[in-house]
């Protein structure tokens, strides 16, 4: 464990010029059939995926998990975001709640958020004990290790952001009426805290980075690029091949054959 390298400045990489929207749209395109290609291969062979995406607040989860399953799906990929566990949830054993929404075969399940909250949201905020934070990443190993065994392919991400580009976003989020709904009182009192998730992050790094389930960090400051950049790599996380698809031909069918009624059928306003 503790392979990952340390991550302080891994997101200061300079990008030497914007990508283009025409050549990000082109590519997304193509990652997309990829993508379907993909959940063909999935479905027909009974694969289990669990996909975990982790980062700060403004880090661009939603915006590549929403890359990823735009074009695919819903009964195949299935996005689990968890609200804050209830009291009777508090009171069960920690992994007791995401196991629910664990793949059966034939699923890929996204998780915009996981059981690393522990090591986390609630270890900063203080929502648990120093003792439960090491039980969780004493004991985190060992649970994946059994999902593994139980035939998932778990892929886990981190996307990395700067403190300039987190900032940024956060303020985005402020003054753009579409993304007020992104931010969170939590995510107000998490903001002055960076170096305490640095803390977090590297401690988790180090003691859940496995051979059977390893962390890959992406770096977030260009959503355009990250998103390509994780479905190109998701891609090459799970050998698959394209499945020979049968011709479709529309049947004729017959229009106009019955008499128009008339039924007082209540059409929206046509403001555009």
């Amino acid at each position: 464990m503790g392979n990952i390298k340390k991550v302080k400045t891994v997101a200061e990489k300079v990008i030497s010029k914007p990508l283009k929207t025409k050549e990000y749209e082109k590519e997304l395109r193509r990652l997309h059939v990829e993508l379907v290609k993909l959940q063909q291969w999935v479905v027909t062979k009974g694969l289990k995926v669990c996909i975990v995406f982790e980062g700060r607040d403004g880090a661009g989860k939603g915006g590549t998990i929403k890359a990823i399953t735009e074009r695919v799906s819903p009964r195949v990929f299935r996005v689990v975001a968890l609200p804050a566990p209830t009291e009777k949830e508090k009171s069960q054993l920690y992994f007791q709640r995401y196991v629910p929404h664990l793949p059966s075969a034939g699923e890929i399940v996204i998780f915009d958020r996981s059981w690393y909250n522990r090591a986390g949201v609630e270890r900063v905020m203080g929502f648990c004990t120093p003792e439960q934070v090491q039980k969780f990443l004493d004991g985190t190993p060992t649970m994946e290790r059994a999902m593994v065994d139980a035939g998932i392919i778990l892929i886990k991400y981190w996307l990395e952001v700067t403190p300039k580009e987190q900032e940024r976003r956060l303020r985005d989020r402020i003054d753009d009426g579409r993304k007020t709904w992104k931010l969170s009182p939590m995510d107000i009192k998490s903001f002055k805290l960076w170096d305490e998730y640095t803390k977090a992050r590297d401690a988790m790094f180090a003691a859940t980075d496995t051979a059977w389930a390893p962390w890959f960090v992406a770096r977030s400051e260009d959503k355009k690029r990250v998103r390509l950049n994780v479905i190109s790599h998701l891609l090459s996380q799970i050998p698959y091949k394209s499945l020979p698809v049968e011709p479709v031909k529309l049947p004729k069918r017959r229009v106009g054959k019955i008499k128009p009624t008339d039924y007082p059928f209540r059409y929206i306003a046509e403001r555009f």
